[in-house]
């Protein structure tokens, strides 16, 4: 735990991560809320111990939200584990590079494939809304989810996170035709490989507040359960909006630190 860390701020911290695993168990993207809070609670301390002790806790709520969706969810966990370990891989690559990354470089193109996805998923209102197909995926439906949602989103995740839940539900919405209640609970169990790959690399380097990451994982551990009965209760429709949300707040997030931040 820092030693000069207020009651206040503590106190803060724990109600972002609260509220940042409720968003994550729903549609992902809970890095959004934590990670800004963690560097504003902690503005003395190195980037990389920040990304690692974020790691720490959203691995807790993430895991929370993947064990109720598996239990009520209709996923099939083996397709889910398959791209899990593919982005096992990609996120120890990308947080090993994530000391030395340059996010004025990479901020940019975040965001127009972010305004990309909002225009993609505002302009096809039934897209993850409707049933699923029935009948298996195709090897190669599967071979690009490993792709591109395992090794690349994973590589993402490892490399910078905030928003990396979004991407999983869209990019698995879309190559395996999943709705959005069981893209959401198959990338949530995606999302716990790629926070334990990248958690270990932080953990390897010694860039982790193992204290400060326990306890926001309690509360992260709550707004996770929440937040995955929530999303199986209310459906496919209310996933959709707060993803359409989660993609509005990050663009607005980026584009400030792009322009107007100091």
């Amino acid at each position: 735990m820092p030693p000069d860390i207020s009651l206040f701020t503590l106190t803060l911290l724990c109600l972002a991560a609260l509220a940042a695993g409720w968003i994550d168990a729903v549609v992902g993207g809970g890095g959004l809320l934590l990670l800004p809070a963690l560097l504003v609670g902690l503005p003395h301390t190195p980037v990389a111990y920040v990304l690692g002790t974020n790691k720490s806790t959203a691995v807790v709520g993430t895991t929370a939200a993947a064990v109720t969706y598996v239990r009520k969810a209709p996923i099939d966990v083996r397709t889910a584990l398959r791209i899990g370990l593919a982005a096992v891989a990609g996120s120890l690559v990308g947080a090993f590079f994530a000391a030395g990354i340059n996010s004025a470089v990479l901020r940019p193109l975040i965001m127009a494939v972010l305004l990309a996805v909002l225009v993609f998923v505002l302009v096809r209102p039934s897209f993850g809304t409707a049933v699923a197909p029935s009948g298996p995926v195709s090897r190669k439906r599967i071979a690009a989810a490993i792709l591109i949602a395992g090794l690349g989103i994973g590589f993402y995740d490892g490399l910078i996170g905030p928003g990396t839940g979004a991407f999983l539900v869209v990019a698995l919405a879309a190559v395996l035709h999943m709705d959005l209640v069981t893209a959401s609970a198959t990338s949530k169990v995606v999302n716990v490989c790629t926070n334990l790959g990248s958690l270990t690399m932080f953990a390897i380097q010694g860039t982790v507040l193992w204290q400060l990451g326990a306890l926001l994982a309690l509360f992260n551990f709550a707004g996770g359960l929440v937040g995955a009965r929530m999303a199986l209760k209310r459906g496919a429709g209310f996933v959709r909006g707060v993803l359409v949300v989660v993609v509005v707040a990050l663009l607005c997030k980026l584009g400030y630190d792009e322009w107007l931040a100091v």
